[in-house]
């Protein structure tokens, strides 16, 4: 099953989510900030993946901006940013897009056409 991990007052994410459902895509919905994905999924998120940290980090946050994440995620261990994302939610690129063996962050149509259709 296909996991949509947004947030409600993100216009990204509720571009992405109009796309699927004009697309007619099936997806489990969670809150990214009520609910963020536990250091374990963070894990394998990037396990699924090929991009480097920055990828999963909402680098344009206020959060990462006050934590001067900016600097620091460079040198940062997987399990040490898989923790942080655990702990706050508004630290991932919104929307996170998961299934059973890939991983999208944020919204672009072309990367949604070639991952989720």
């Amino acid at each position: 099953m296909t996991t949509f991990y947004c947030y409600s007052k993100c216009s990204t994410c509720k571009k992405a989510e109009k796309w699927l459902k004009e697309q007619q895509i099936s997806y489990n919905k969670i809150d990214l900030v009520e609910q963020p994905p536990t250091k374990a999924q963070m894990l394998d998120f990037f396990a699924k993946s090929d991009q480097n940290l920055r990828y999963f980090f909402n680098t344009s946050g206020m959060d990462y901006r006050k934590m001067k994440l900016k600097d620091k995620v460079d040198t940062m261990s997987k399990e040490q940013a898989a923790e942080l994302m655990s702990q706050n939610g508004k630290l991932i690129k919104r929307p996170l897009m998961v299934d059973d063996t890939k991983v999208t962050c944020g919204f672009n149509t072309a990367v949604y056409e070639k991952n989720w259709l």
